[in-house]
């Protein structure tokens, strides 16, 4: 049975023509929208209807909904934490030490296998859309749109900041001023192809924090960011001096966590398709957790190469 997307047409689209308002307020592409004509999914007040049709206001809209034929993934058993869910997208809470999806020479064992096997298990075939990406070593929320048109309107959030990420973070020593702006660029690294570092040529980067506790050698940091470079907060702590607890790549391992201790711990954005807000939390895993009491509980942190 076909199912259909119905969009009431309000006064401040009314003029518009077909083809403007589903690109311009539903974002569908142009190569979807010629999809949708040839199949005849596009019909107003019930009836088919050409792309230069202006809209008015009290019409109803309705657009076929694709499905979708695989999952662009290899579905694989593993454990998936749901966060929060409906029939648009789904949040999960990422355990560290995992990918968000396949890439290089990974295929498998990431947390898109994990979730393809778990639409499997519902019966369901959806192809796997992470929004945005946390490192390996990072855990906590991942959203994931559940078909491509929902997909294009939550990149559209990403994209103008109304899709909110807040993440945490345990640094060594307290931050001066404890609450603050970095904006310095990110670029490649000058001598390693894996890394980033602050860069002069390099994208604009800006990380906003405040500190949640100080420790007497660690602080608890809130940040949230205003852009999206690859491994901004590892780089950016650093690069003022205070790396992330166990972040080998640009400060040092701890024994207390396998990773670093940086967790995506709250999501925050208007639901793409329904009139309402979507507040999601992660809580910290057991070894960030770790991490804090090991602070709390002594002043100083032994070194993970002699133990």
């Amino acid at each position: 049975m076909k199912s259909y997307n119905a969009y009431p047409i309000d006064e401040e689209h009314q003029g518009l023509t077909i083809e403007v308002y589903l690109k311009q307020v539903q974002k569908y592409s142009g190569r979807k929208i010629q999809k949708l004509t040839r199949l005849k999914g596009i019909l107003l007040n019930k009836k088919p209807v050409f792309l230069q049709k202006k809209v008015k206001t009290g019409d109803i809209l309705r657009v076929l909904s694709l499905e979708d034929s695989s999952y662009g993934v290899e579905p694989e058993s593993g454990p998936v934490e749901v966060l929060y869910e409906d029939s648009y997208l789904i949040v999960l809470n990422k355990p560290s030490g995992l990918l968000v999806h396949p890439a290089g020479q990974t295929s498998r064992g990431t947390l898109s296998n994990y979730l393809a096997h778990y639409y499997q298990q519902q019966g369901a075939i959806c192809t796997v859309r992470p929004i945005h990406r946390l490192d390996r070593e990072t855990s906590g929320c991942v959203v994931f749109a559940k078909d491509s048109h929902t997909q294009a309107l939550l990149d559209g959030l990403l994209k103008e900041g109304t899709l909110k990420r807040t993440y945490q973070a345990v640094v060594h020593g307290l931050m001066d001023p404890p609450a603050g702006t970095i904006n310095a660029p990110i670029g490649s690294h000058p001598t390693k192809p894996n890394r980033r570092a602050v860069n002069p040529k390099g994208d604009q980067a800006v990380t906003h924090y405040k500190t949640i506790r100080s420790f007497s050698e660690a602080s608890l940091l809130e940040l949230t960011l205003a852009t999206g470079r690859t491994h901004q907060i590892r780089v950016h702590l650093t690069y003022v001096g205070h790396p992330i607890i166990g972040d080998r790549m640009y400060g040092k391992g701890s024994p207390y966590i396998t990773g670093q201790a940086l967790h995506a711990s709250f999501l925050h954005f208007p639901h793409p398709v329904e009139e309402r807000e979507i507040a999601v939390g992660a809580p910290f895993p057991a070894d960030f957790l770790r991490v804090l009491e090991n602070h709390l509980n002594c002043s100083h942190e032994p070194d993970s190469e002699n133990l």
